[in-house]
């Protein structure tokens, strides 16, 4: 049983739910929606209230993976710039400990800094249209982490875990708020290929299966199998058969819940025959939008694509939506050379700025969150003085909030003077969810589940604290 207490909801059955609808999907189980085999047996995705009112309802987050540069981005560094090429003292263990760096030297970013907006937050070269949205912005310069491997910190960054798998963040959300549309997945994952910690990042682990991610494919058919495979009086027919069957079926069993949530999958199913296609039809977007986000009329793929799908799944209601940044020119780890983080960032820069703009033109970043992040930074050294790349970097990195119950215009902690280590207000990832739990309308502390006899939360059992000085 679930140690987590909310606002008693009313979970009976409603009208829609006839055995009629519920058997529409019987061939429709595909990834995600099938994890809702193991859910309650009362619906599990009926919308919940949060432990206190909070303006955010849904959250977008962007996880560009591989380890963007903080040095090269969003944290500039002028004694870096300065130190180029000198040698500094690797004296500690963890830079001792890797072959080849008896001997250190500073690394400066390849991209000039400029302030922008009214706040006059300095971001980079790389990113000029972001730039353009800093008044929107809560910068996190302070932020660490507790890996220096891929695996592990991508791990740690959606689950809170660095170690074993436990559900994601936004298994997390979707579990505390339920959804607001039964007709799409509570939470949506939008990746052309996996990360490095596959489907662990979006997976719900011991929390019920109704609360896992539902991974979309950009292409042409973003989830496979949607489509009804026969005409509808047909369908009619082999329904109304399929539900004598399961009220049969279910009579002599009662209070299983596995049946009973197999049937709601099914009613998730059904509902997302029309609901899926209608949200990842951008034909109905305008000439002008489409040209806002960087894409031609018909165009299927691309980080474009990811950001205004997701900017129309969270106006149907779908409660987290992730957008991994796992494009055809790699990913962020530019231990060869830092000159590839400019492909990378002029593939986000256009669709991210021009989903901050389109959420604020029409409302919606009264109740969205959008949270900006990566798994760690990257050092501000290497091993050579003429070293072109950088290295993993736990120990500083940059993320960004921005939308509903964000102060904006705002930047939080800082680094050293190197970029070394986050040296004022650090922000450990703990720290970051607990944050982000707390604008959707939660206590860290009291978002829990029972399992195993111990209750669990996403924040762990280590000390972590909201950020409040990035709240409204």
């Amino acid at each position: 049983m679930s140690s987590f207490t909310l606002t008693d909801m009313n979970t009976s059955h409603t009208s829609r739910r006839h055995f009629l609808h519920s058997a529409a999907a019987g061939s429709l189980l595909f990834p995600g929606i099938v994890q809702q085999l193991l859910a309650d047996s009362a619906d599990p995705l009926s919308p919940k209230q949060p432990h206190f009112p909070a303006k955010a309802k849904n959250v977008i987050f962007l996880f560009m993976t591989g380890g963007v540069s903080h040095v090269d981005t969003f944290d500039p560094k002028p004694e870096l710039v300065k130190g180029h090429g000198k040698e500094i003292k690797a004296d500690h263990p963890e830079i001792k400990k890797r072959p080849g760096y008896e001997r250190i030297y500073l690394k400066r970013p390849q991209w000039e800094f400029v302030k922008h907006g009214q706040c006059g937050t300095e971001v980079s070269g790389l990113f000029p249209h972001l730039a353009t949205c800093v008044d929107d912005i809560a910068l996190i310069r302070s932020m660490h982490t507790s890996h220096s491997n891929h695996y592990n910190a991508v791990l740690g960054m959606h689950t809170g875990s660095f170690a074993q798998s436990r559900p994601s963040m936004g298994s997390w959300v979707t579990y505390g708020l339920g959804t607001l549309n039964r007709n799409l997945p509570g939470f949506v994952v939008i990746a052309p290929k996996q990360t490095y910690a596959g489907t662990q990042v979006f997976a719900s682990d011991f929390l019920p299966g109704a609360y896992q991610g539902t991974l979309v494919v950009p292409g042409a058919e973003p989830i496979a199998n949607v489509a009804p495979r026969v005409p509808t009086n047909r369908q009619q027919l082999e329904l109304a058969a399929l539900r004598q069957v399961n009220e049969e079926h279910i009579a002599t069993r009662a209070g299983d819940p596995l049946l009973t949530a197999r049937i709601q999958t099914f009613e998730t199913a059904f509902g997302m025959q029309m609901a899926v296609p209608d949200a990842f039809d951008l034909k109905q977007e305008s000439d002008a939008t489409l040209a806002s986000y960087g894409l031609q009329r018909g165009q299927t793929t691309g980080f474009g694509w990811q950001c205004l799908a997701a900017r129309r799944l969270v106006e149907r209601g779908v409660r987290f939506v992730e957008l991994i940044d796992t494009g055809s020119s790699g990913n962020w780890d530019a231990h060869g050379d830092m000159m590839t983080h400019a492909p990378l960032a002029k593939n986000v820069d256009q669709p991210i700025a021009a989903l901050l703009r389109d959420l604020k033109q029409r409302g919606m970043m009264d109740d969205t969150l959008v949270v900006w992040t990566t798994e760690f930074g990257r050092t501000p050294f290497n091993n050579t003085a003429d070293a072109k790349g950088r290295e993993h970097h736990p120990w500083a990195f940059s993320s960004w909030l921005a939308g509903a119950g964000v102060k904006p215009g705002i930047v939080h902690g800082a680094t050293d003077e190197i970029g070394l280590r986050a040296a004022v207000n650090p922000v450990h990832v703990r720290d970051f969810h607990a944050t982000i739990l707390h604008l959707m309308g939660f206590d860290h502390h009291h978002l829990t589940y029972r399992h195993a006899g111990l209750d669990f939360r996403l924040t762990g059992v280590e000390e972590s604290h909201v950020v409040k000085e990035v709240l409204a």
